[in-house]
C-alpha cells in the first residue's frame, strides 16, 4: 500500500534526518470520530473505582423506636428518627459500590486506535526517531534528547518493546509518557500533542501488517479456487 503520510525523522543524538513515510496499512488516512469518542468514554468509565458509598435509612445506627405516636400530637407522622429528612438520618438515594466496567469489541478498539494515530499523522504530530539506549535510568539524558528534538506540549514515546530504563527516566516528567508501541490506548494518543514512534517498532509493525495482508489474500485465493472446483 502506498504511504499517505510522511513524518520527520530524528537520530538518537537528536539530529534531524530525512523524512520517512509512515506505513500504509496502519496510517491509511481513515479517521472514525464516532468510534474514537466511544473508545474514550469506555476508557474513562473503566478508570472509575466504583467504591463510592453512603448509608441509607436502614444502614444508619438507631432509629428503631417511633419518635411519637401516629395520631393526636399535631405534628407530622414519623416512623423513625433516621429518615432522610431528619438531621443525622440516612441518604435518600445514596451511591452504591458497583462496577462501571464496559467492553469494546476487539475490531472496534483497533479501529479507534488506528483512527487516533491517523488523526495525529494528518495534523503532522507524528515523529519517527531512534530513541537513545540508556544503561541506567537518567532523567537528565531523556531531557537532553527531548530538548534536542524540541517537540511542543505533551509527548508520547512509543518504543520497540519494553525499555525499562527509558520508562523509569520519564516518570518524573509530567509531559512525557513512555510505553511499548501497540499497547497505547486511544486516550493515550489523544492525551499527547506529539507521538514519537521508535523506528524499529514501526518497521516491525509494518512487516507484520504486510504478512497478515498476504495471508488474507492467499486465503481468499484458496477459497475462490475451492468454489470453482465445486462448481
Amino acid at each position: 500500500m502506498t504511504a499517505i503520510f510522511k513524518a520527520p525523522y530524528y537520530k538518537a543524538d537528536g539530529k534531524k534526518g530525512k523524512a520517512r513515510p509512515l506505513p500504509g496499512p496502519l496510517f491509511n488516512g481513515v479517521v472514525n470520530e464516532g468510534v474514537v469518542h466511544q473508545a474514550v468514554k469506555v476508557y474513562l468509565a473503566n478508570q472509575r473505582q466504583g467504591t463510592s458509598a453512603a448509608k441509607t435509612r436502614s444502614d444508619v445506627a438507631g432509629g428503631g423506636r417511633k419518635p411519637w405516636r401516629q395520631k393526636g400530637t399535631g405534628r407530622a407522622r414519623a416512623g423513625t428518627i433516621r429518615s432522610p429528612i431528619w438531621a443525622g438520618g440516612g441518604v435518600a438515594f445514596p451511591p452504591i459500590p458497583h462496577s462501571w466496567r464496559q467492553r469494546l469489541p476487539k475490531k472496534v478498539k483497533t479501529l479507534a486506535r488506528h483512527s487516533a494515530l491517523n488523526d495525529r499523522a494528518e495534523n503532522d504530530r507524528v515523529v519517527i526517531a531512534d530513541l537513545p539506549e540508556m544503561q541506567s535510568p537518567k532523567t537528565r539524558d531523556l531531557i537532553a534528547f527531548m530538548g534536542a528534538i524540541d517537540l511542543p506540549g505533551k509527548v508520547l514515546l512509543l518504543t520497540d518493546g519494553v525499555k525499562k530504563n527509558l520508562y523509569l527516566s520519564s516518570r518524573n516528567l509530567p509531559v512525557v509518557s513512555v510505553m511499548p508501541f501497540g499497547e497505547e490506548s486511544v486516550y493515550d494518543v489523544l492525551w499527547a500533542h506529539t507521538i514519537v514512534i521508535e523506528r524499529s517498532a514501526l518497521e516491525a509493525s509494518s512487516s507484520s501488517s504486510i504478512s497478515e495482508s498476504e495471508e488474507k489474500d492467499a486465503d481468499e485465493i484458496d477459497s475462490s479456487n475451492e468454489e470453482g472446483d465445486n462448481a
